[in-house]
Formats: C-alpha cells, structure tokens, sequence
C-alpha cells in the first residue's frame, strides 16, 4: 500500500487502525512477558483487562488460557491439572467463539484434551487448526502470513508433550517445516528445544536455544532454558553462567533469581542462595505466589526444613492457602530424618480442605507412603503381642505345679503384667492397621490414576511384602501381567508371592500355568514342585516326588544351564528315596549329584553327604555288630571325600567324629575270639540243624540250631574249621580275619 496515493481522510483511518493495531499488540505482548516472566497472576489480570476492552480479540484467549497452564506447569505441587486444564479449555472455547478462524485456540483445546487423556478430541482438535493452514508453494505468498503459519506449526507440535514425553514422529515433521518457514522465529525454536530436550538430546537443543537467542538478543528466555538443561545434568557450576545472562538481558527478570537460588542451593552454598532468593522475592513484590514458587524452589533444592518454615510463615498471612499443606507434608516426609506423623497431618488437612477436583495424584502417593512408613513396626508389634501371649500360656501351664505361695504370686503378677502388655500392643496394632489399610487404599486411588505402571506396582507390591501381606502382594502384580509366555517372569513372581503367602493351590495354578504356556521353562516345574513339597512336608503321601522328576526330566535336555534346578530336584529324590528305605535309588540319585557338575563343589558335596547318611542309616539298621563295621566305613568314605573338595567343612568333620565313635562302640561290642554263620543244604538251600562245627586238632566244637545258626568262642590261633552233619560230606574251611563262616554242605 503507498500511503502518498490515499486521500488525507482515508490516511488518517489507515493511520489510526495502524496505532489501535500496535497499541493492541504492545498490550498483549506486555501480557506474553509477564507470563515468561511467570508473573501469572499479573497476566491473568492483564489478559483478563485485553478481553474486556476488545472481547472479539482471539487472541487475548489463547495467552489466557497458555497462561492457566504454564502457572500449572510452573508449580505442579500446589496446582491442579484438572482445574488448570478446565479454566484453559473455558478460555480457550472463549477464543473460538470470538473468532472461528483462529487457529491457535483449536491448537489450545488439543493440548488440554491430550492432557486431560481424551486422545480422539485432541486428534479432532488438531486437524481442525491444520484445516486453516493453506497449503502453499511459495512462502512468501503463505496465508496466514508466515510468520504466524510457522507459529501455529510449532504450537501444534508442542501439543504432542505430554507428561515429560513427545510424539517425535507427529511433532518433529511438524517444527522442521516451521523452521523452513520461519527460519527467525524465537517462538519456533524455543519449542524445538523443548521437543528435543524431552529426546535427550541436550547439545541439539542448545543449538535450538542459541538460534532462538540470536532471533532475539534481547530475551532471557533461551539463557534460561539453557542454564536449566545443565543444572539437570548436574552441571551446576555450567549452569551458572546463563541465569547471570539472562539476568544481564533483563535485570528484572525475576525467575533467573530464582534458578539461581536453587542452584547455589544444591551446591550447599546457602548463603549465595538466599540472597539470590531474597532478590527474587523483591522482584515479585513479596506476594505470595512468588513466595510459593520460593518453596517449590526450596523443595526441588531438597531444603526441606526451609519448605516448613515458609509454610508455616505463609499460612500467618494468608490461611486460605490450605493446598500448602500438600508440599509441607511432602518435605516432612522426604527431609532426614522424616517427621511422618507431622508428614500426616499436614496431608490430612490438606484432604479435609481443598476441594476434591484439587487433589492431585502425588497426593494419594504421598498419603500411601507416609501412613505406610509411618506404621512399619506393626509387624514387629503383633510379634511383640504373640510372644508375650505365647509366654503367659507357658507360665499359665507352670503355675499349677508351682508349691510355693511366693514363687506363685510372682508368676502370677508377671502373667497379669505380660497379658496387659500384649493387651496394649494389640490395640496399637490395631490403630496402626487401620492407618495401615486406609494407605493401601491411597495407593489404589493412584494405581487407578496410573494403571500399568510398573514402578508404582512394585512399590505397592514391596508394601505388602513389608506387612507379610503376600495375598496383596500377588494381587497387585497381577495387575500388570501380561500375555503368556511373554509374560512369564512376571506370572512366576505372582506366584512366588502366592508360594511365600502359603497359598499353595494358588502358587500351584499360577506355575501350571507358565508351564503350559513354555513347555521348557524349567523354573516353573521347579516351583510347582516346591508348592507340592510344601502341600506334603512330611513326605508321607509322596506328592511332590512326580514334580521332582518332571524337574530332571525337563532340565536335563539342558543340564548345563539348568544345572542349579537339576541338582535341587537329584537332591529332593535322592532324600525322598532315603525316607522310603529305598537305598538303591537312593544311591542312585546322589551319585548322579556329586557327577552332575564336576567343578562344582557344592553339588558334590551335597551328593557325598547323600552318600554318606545312606550308609549311616544301613549302620543303625544292621542288626549285628559285624554287619556295621563295612557301612560305617562306606559312610566315613563319603565324608572324608567331602572333606577332600572343603577342609573345613565342619558338617563332615562332625559326622567323621561321631562315626568313629560309633565304630568304637560296635567295636567293644564284638568278641574277637567269636565266630558264627549258617550251614545250608547244597541243593535245597533249607538250614541244616545238628550239624557240627569243630576247630581242627581241639576240643572246641558247636552244634547248629533248627534254624541252623550257630556262634562260638574259638581258641586263638585257630586254623581250620571241620564242618560235618550226618547224611552230608564233611568240608573243611580255613580260618581267617572274618568271624561270620556261612557253609553249605552237599550229601
């Protein structure tokens, strides 16, 4: 447009709506800096001012309700997404009814449907601020212009953040070509560095940040962002350089204060801290939506005993700001040592005061922890009362039998004491119990807010473990289970909570269960074989000894990797075998334990032990002296093989010593000069009776019984045994070290 062609009453219109248009602009973007410089209660008045001076401004509504959700953003401990998000989204409708064709505030409502988990409408929302972006050829012909095209572009890749995460293949098409149309734009690239710090990527956003700098030297913003990206990475001292610039470009700009405040506060440098936090109060005027970024800043630099203090100084002014109770009971329970009990109060307060849409999820999680720490020695409590219990049973049964009437009235004095102890401890329990059970219902309010999310799971499930609760334990695992067999390890730990929970027929259809799936997953044999021992502890219906073998028969395709399961179930066997008096099989499964892995000494031990209390039992069960020298020695065998693989394996060195007492035993019990046996029929095998037994060139002779047995005391020295009965051919036997001469006699 040449101006010089207008009339002079068409120029001075021109004019005028060029100067309403620049006013309009200087106004908002005044605004657009008090919301960078997170003054958001100043914003919001100011914004709030724009709209009642010119409701058709679209505008207007974008900042207000971009400035609804950076104050939730800024201060995610006091604010609430939901309420944040609804005032932004009413600000946002407000723009679209002021002006349909603006973009931004479709752009608006995506990001807080996509907050607020309503996927499609963002989805919906999205396509219709692309619908007003025409597609062009060139850029310079662009509508809107580019500048406001690129702008957009940006504002609807942002929208792909959500929750420290980003859509990298909707939102990055999205600023490369905002960046190709606008490659001057701070806005733009601000975004860009944001989009690429949530990848990781912290040297490509610096890049970002210093263009966004360059596009605006005079802006503070991208020092800022920067000095945040190293005090993440907890370079502090890194840090530090660009809070000082950006405070360089803005002596004003209260935030950088605060950033650094919170940096010389992590680096224990507390005098510097508060004086740079005493300068950002100043800077905001003291009020106390600084004062509470103050303590959001003095909670993320872990000064939590500072965090009470300024609570507590703000509730004297202002006490309708019952939502700092929320970051006050936060910081008594993280500061060292934790205050859990004032940690409780301050959370109780806090859910008896704000209004329920103002309850965030942080604060379920933090009400669960605390109650949960706060109570962890009930366990200990009900052990406390059952002992005492089990002690005034004990002294109960004694006192009948106590005669004197002063050792009585002690006993009975201590069970009055010891009963109204365990009375006592059971009603804490009891209390304690009650806090315990409303924490788990905390923890459920917020596994429903967050359902599959593993970490809070297993934090849960830990609590129950804490409690011995294993039921809760294999409850709350099993919400994050998954399809079988992919899924497998965590099906194996709900049962093994089951299994530690002793409910064994559920342990047992979990594992069946994974064994189904995976044929050839030995570890699940293994626990159903563990649940079966367990149903039968005794061993006496034999229940578990067909899951034991399964176990060596699937492990075995691979021995090596399954080694550890193998020799469990070789063990199991080889000791099942032993209580039945099966020693053959018996034998069998311990020798293959101390084969199974011959570098490793601990199955072989365990084998020879096998080993060795096979031939101690047969030693007890014999039933002559004779007869329990050979397995006593077959059992030291075993353990001195033992103690060949561990010197110092005092289990052997015991058993050594006690068989060798015991041979000594046996020993004193046998005449040396005895001798016995059996005399038989050749052909028959029946017991020959009246034979004789005579010792060649001597008087010492002996007769067998009907059974044919016979046992006598021989002279020393002896020789030859004369063996004869009548009908039968007379056998003569040497005589040696041996005292058993078992003969059969043909006719």
């Amino acid at each position: 447009m040449k101006l010089f062609n207008l009339k002079p009453v068409a120029l001075l219109v021109v004019l005028f709506t060029m100067m309403i248009a620049t006013v309009r602009s200087q106004d908002l973007n005044s605004a657009i800096q008090l919301i960078r410089s997170e003054q958001f209660d100043k914003a919001e008045e100011m914004l709030k001012q724009l709209i009642q001076k010119d409701a058709s401004n679209s505008k207007n509504y974008f900042y207000l309700g971009e400035n609804y959700l950076q104050d939730y953003f800024s201060d995610t401990i006091s604010n609430s997404l939901t309420v944040s998000a609804n005032m932004a989204k009413e600000a946002y409708q407000k723009g679209v009814e002021a002006n349909a064709n603006d973009a931004l505030n479709y752009v608006g409502l995506a990001k807080v449907a996509f907050f607020l988990g309503d996927d499609q409408k963002a989805v919906e929302y999205r396509a219709k601020a692309k619908s007003f972006l025409l597609p062009y050829k060139n850029i310079k012909k662009i509508v809107p212009p580019a500048k406001d095209y690129a702008f957009i572009l940006a504002k609807i890749a942002e929208s792909y953040i959500k929750e420290e995460k980003v859509d990298t293949s909707q939102a990055l098409p999205l600023i490369r070509e905002a960046i190709k149309i606008d490659n001057k734009n701070r806005d733009v690239y601000l975004i860009a560095g944001d989009i690429y710090i949530l990848l990781n990527d912290g040297s490509k956003a610096i890049s970002f940040y210093n263009q966004a700098q360059m596009a605006d030297p005079q802006s503070p913003t991208a020092n800022m962002k920067i000095g945040n990206i190293y005090v993440k990475g907890r370079a502090l001292q890194a840090a530090i350089p660009y809070f000082e610039q950006a405070i360089e470009l803005n002596a004003n700009y209260a935030p950088a204060y605060r950033e650094l405040g919170q940096v010389y506060s992590l680096a224990q440098r507390y005098s510097q801290a508060k004086e740079y936090f005493e300068k950002y109060l100043a800077l905001t005027e003291g009020n106390i939506p600084a004062k509470v970024r103050y303590v959001n800043a003095l909670f993320y630099a872990k000064d939590y005993e500072g965090v009470i203090t300024n609570v507590e100084d703000i509730f004297k002014v202002d006490k309708s700001r019952t939502y700092m109770n929320r970051i006050a009971g936060y910081s008594s329970f993280e500061k060292n040592p934790p205050n859990y009990d004032r940690a409780y109060s301050y959370m109780e307060t806090l859910f008896a005061t704000v209004a329920p849409e103002r309850i965030i999820p942080k604060d379920y999680h933090y009400m669960a922890k605390i109650l949960i720490k706060k109570n962890q020695n009930a366990p200990k409590i009900a052990d406390d009362a059952a002992d005492l219990r089990a002690q005034v049973e004990k002294d109960k049964s004694r006192l009948a039998s106590v005669k004197v009437a002063a050792d009585k009235a002690k006993l009975s004095a201590a069970i009055a004491k010891n009963t109204a102890k365990a009375d006592s401890l059971d009603k804490v329990y009891s209390s304690m119990m009650e806090e315990v059970k409303k924490g788990f219902a905390n923890y459920d309010k917020m596994m429903q807010l967050k359902p599959g999310d593993r970490s809070l799971v297993a934090e849960v499930a830990g609590a129950y473990n804490s409690y011995k609760d294993y039921t809760g334990v294999a409850k709350t695992l099993a919400k994050i289970l998954g399809q079988l067999p992919d899924a497998k390890e965590d099906y194996m730990q709900v049962g093994r909570a089951f299994y530690n929970g002793e409910k064994f027929q559920s342990a047992d259809s979990v594992f069946n269960l994974v064994a189904k799936s995976a044929p050839d997953y030995v570890p699940a044999y293994l626990w159903i074989a563990r649940t079966y021992s367990k149903l039968d502890p005794d061993t006496k219906l034999g229940l578990a000894k067909p899951k034991f073998e399964k176990v060596v028969e699937v492990s075995a395709k691979d021995s090596i990797k399954y080694v550890s399961e193998l020799t469990e179930a070789l063990g199991f066997l080889g000791y099942y075998y032993m209580t039945q008096e099966n020693y053959n099989a018996s034998k069998a499964y311990y020798e293959r334990l101390t084969d199974v892995a011959p570098n490793n000494k601990e199955y072989q031990i365990r084998g020879y032990n096998g080993l060795g209390l096979i031939e101690l039992r047969l030693a007890g069960a014999e039933k002559t002296n004779e007869g329990r020298l050979p397995y006593i020695a077959k059992s030291a065998e075993a353990y001195n093989k033992i103690l060949a693989l561990d010197p110092n394996n005092s289990s052997a060195k015991g058993q050594i010593a006690y068989l060798k007492d015991f041979e000594s035993s046996v020993k004193k019990g046998i005449n040396p000069n005895e001798i016995k046996g059996v005399i038989k029929d050749a052909a028959s095998g029946a017991p020959v009776a009246y034979a004789s037994i005579r010792v060649k060139d001597t008087a010492a002779e002996n007769m067998t019984n009907q059974k044919g047995e016979y046992k006598f005391e021989i002279p020393a020295g002896s020789e030859v045994l004369i063996i004869s009965a009548k009908g039968y051919t007379s056998q003569e036997i040497p005589i040696t070290k041996s005292r058993v001469y078992n003969v059969s006699l043909s006719k």
